[in-house]
């Protein structure tokens, strides 16, 4: 049930984005999410679609930079959150090659009842 928003500098071919989507859903499939849940938009920007502060807390950043947000189940531990950062973080540095500065996460934690995923049902809801 995650929904995975993957977002990069235009410019990258698709194996290389074929590749990013892979390394999320690897590292999530690693947390307990079911292998064939997989919901994934990729999108690329233009520079100027695409703003991040190459400093900010320290940690440098280019014009690399992979933001990730998942939207998914509010039913995950701490731990399970830290994993999860550093499960993509370490798939991304595999393939396709993305620096550990240049991944940001975004969790957003939503109730059950808010999905539909086809037929006009809240499948979760109870």
């Amino acid at each position: 049930m995650p929904l995975v928003r993957i977002d990069v500098r235009r410019g990258k071919d698709a194996a290389y984005r074929s590749a990013l989507g892979k390394a999320v859903h690897d590292a999530l499939v690693s947390i307990g999410v079911p292998h064939d849940d997989r919901f994934q938009v990729i999108a690329e920007h233009d520079a100027e679609g695409l703003v991040y502060d190459a400093h900010y807390l320290g940690i440098e950043r280019t014009d690399d930079i992979v933001i990730v947000q998942i939207a998914f189940n509010d039913t995950r531990t701490l731990e399970q959150k830290k994993a999860l950062y550093q499960a993509i973080a370490e798939n991304l540095g595999k393939s396709p090659g993305v620096k550990p500065g240049d991944v940001f996460v975004n969790l957003v934690e939503v109730k059950k009842e808010n999905w539909s995923f086809g037929n006009g049902v809240a499948q979760y809801a109870s």
